[in-house]
C-alpha cells in the first residue's frame, strides 16, 4: 500500500453522488409501494401477477441501460442522457397515480426507459472525473457506493411511511419530485470531461483480461450472495425474534445497511490518502467473504440468543467484503478502458451478475429446502475464487517488479 500525494476530491464527486442517492431514494421507494399499490383493494391483482409484472420490471431495466448507454455515449453525449433519463422517470414516476392497470404499465415503461438512460450514464460521467487521478477510483466509487445505500434506505423508510399513511399516490408523487430534484445537482456542476483527449496507458491483452476478470468476479459474488441470502434471512428473523438486544423487528431487516455505513466511511477516509490495486481489494473482498461465510456456518440450524454477536459478525465481515468488491467493478472499468465508450461497457457489466443471479436462481428450490447448502457453496466458490485472486495478484506484482528491474 502506497501513500496518495496531490490528489483529492473535487465538488463535482459529492454533486453526482448526491444525484445518484436522491435518484435511489426515488427508485427504491418507488418499488417498495408498487406491489402494495396493485394489489391493493383498488386495482385488485393477483399476488402471482403483480410479482411477474415486477420481475418484468427489473428485468428489462437491463436492456434500456444497453440503448441509454448507446445513446449517451454515441449520439446526445452522457450528460444530457442524465438529465433526459432523470424527467423520463420522473414523468413515470407521476403516471402512476392514473389508477389503473394502464397507468401502472405506462408509468414502470417509463420508470425502465429513465432508469436506462440515467444509470450507465452517471456512473460514466462520475467515473471519467478521475481519468487523471486513478489513484483515487476506488474511494470516489465508494463515496457513489455510499450514497446509493443511504439513498435506497431513505427512499424505502420515508416513501414507504408517507405511502402506506397518506395514499399511494402521495409516495409516488415524492419519488417523482425526488427524481427531478436529483437533476439539478448534475445541471449546477462544471466539470470538464475530456475522454476524447485521453488515451489508455496500458496494453489491450491487459485491459481485456482486467476488465473479464473484473466482470467475472463481480458477477460470481452476487450471485453467491443470492443463493446464501436465504440462510442469512432465516436467521435474520429468529434472531429478530430472540434476541434481547432490544433492537426493534422492523430494524433487523435494514442492519445489513446499517452496518455499510461505517465500513464506507472507513474505506473512503483510507483509500484516499493510501492506494493498493483493485485486485488487491477484490482478493480482500473474497477472503472476508469466506470468513462471513464460514461464521454463519457455524451459527447451528435453531439458533439461540448467544449466538447473535456471531451472526453480527459475520454480517460485519460480509459487508467489508461488499464494499471491497461491489465498488471496485467501476473502478476497474473506468481505468482500463476506452472513456469514450465507458456508459457502454457500464451497462454490459450488469449482465453477468444478471445471469448469475438467473443460473444460481434455477436451484432456489432446493436451497429453500436446506438453507445451509447455499452456505456451503458460497464458502467453497468464495475459498476457490480467494485462491485465485491471490496468484493473480502475486503475478501482478511480480510483472511489475520486473518491467521496473
Amino acid at each position: 500500500m502506497e501513500k496518495n500525494r496531490n490528489q483529492k476530491h473535487t465538488k463535482e464527486t459529492f454533486y453526482y453522488a448526491i444525484s445518484r442517492m436522491l435518484e435511489r431514494g426515488s427508485y427504491y421507494g418507488l418499488r417498495i409501494l408498487i406491489i402494495l399499490h396493485m394489489t391493493g383493494i383498488v386495482l385488485k391483482m393477483e399476488r402471482t401477477e403483480a410479482l411477474s409484472i415486477m420481475g418484468w420490471f427489473t428485468g428489462s431495466i437491463v436492456v434500456s441501460q444497453i440503448l441509454g448507454a448507446l445513446l449517451g455515449d454515441l449520439i446526445i453525449g452522457n450528460k444530457k442522457a442524465i438529465i433526459f433519463g432523470g424527467i423520463i422517470q420522473a414523468f413515470g414516476a407521476f403516471t402512476l397515480c392514473i389508477t389503473s392497470t394502464t397507468g401502472i404499465y405506462i408509468g414502470l415503461f417509463l420508470v425502465v426507459l429513465g432508469s436506462g438512460f440515467y444509470t450507465p450514464n452517471i456512473i460514466s460521467n462520475f467515473g471519467k472525473l478521475y481519468l487523471n487521478k486513478t489513484k483515487l477510483l476506488d474511494s470516489g466509487f465508494t463515496i457513489f457506493y455510499l450514497a446509493i445505500n443511504l439513498g435506497s434506505f431513505l427512499g424505502m423508510s420515508l416513501i414507504g411511511y408517507f405511502g402506506e399513511e397518506y395514499g399511494y399516490n402521495i409516495g409516488f408523487i415524492i419519488s417523482g419530485i425526488l427524481m427531478l430534484i436529483s437533476i439539478i445537482p448534475i445541471l449546477i456542476s462544471k466539470d470538464k470531461i475530456e475522454d476524447k483527449k485521453f488515451k489508455n496507458e496500458f496494453p489491450m491483452g491487459k485491459r481485456i483480461l482486467n476488465i473479464s476478470l473484473a466482470f467475472i468476479v463481480v458477477g460470481l459474488f452476487w450471485g453467491i450472495y443470492q443463493i446464501s441470502y436465504i440462510r442469512i434471512s432465516d436467521l435474520q428473523f429468529e434472531f429478530s425474534e430472540i434476541s434481547s438486544l432490544n433492537i426493534p423487528k422492523h430494524l433487523w431487516q435494514t442492519i445489513n445497511s446499517t452496518l455499510i455505513l461505517p465500513i464506507s466511511i472507513i474505506a473512503i477516509i483510507v483509500w484516499t490518502f493510501f492506494y493498493s490495486t483493485q485486485f488487491f481489494k477484490l482478493m480482500i473482498g473474497f477472503i472476508f467473504g469466506a470468513i462471513s461465510y464460514g461464521i454463519i456456518y457455524l451459527i447451528p440450524g435453531v439458533p439461540t440468543e448467544k449466538h447473535t454477536i456471531l451472526y453480527i459478525i459475520a454480517l460485519l465481515f460480509l459487508g467489508i467484503a461488499e464494499i471491497h468488491i461491489a465498488p471496485i467493478i467501476h473502478s476497474i472499468l473506468t481505468k482500463y478502458s476506452n472513456p469514450k465508450y465507458l456508459a457502454i461497457l457500464i451497462s454490459l457489466a450488469f449482465i453477468p451478475t444478471r445471469l448469475f443471479g438467473f443460473i444460481f436462481g434455477l436451484f432456489n428450490d432446493r436451497f429453500y429446502d436446506n438453507p445451509t447448502l447455499g452456505i456451503k457453496l458460497g464458502i467453497i466458490a468464495m475459498v476457490i475464487i480467494s485462491v485465485g485472486l491471490i496468484v493473480y495478484v502475486f503475478w501482478e506484482k511480480k510483472n511489475y517488479l520486473q518491467q521496473r528491474v
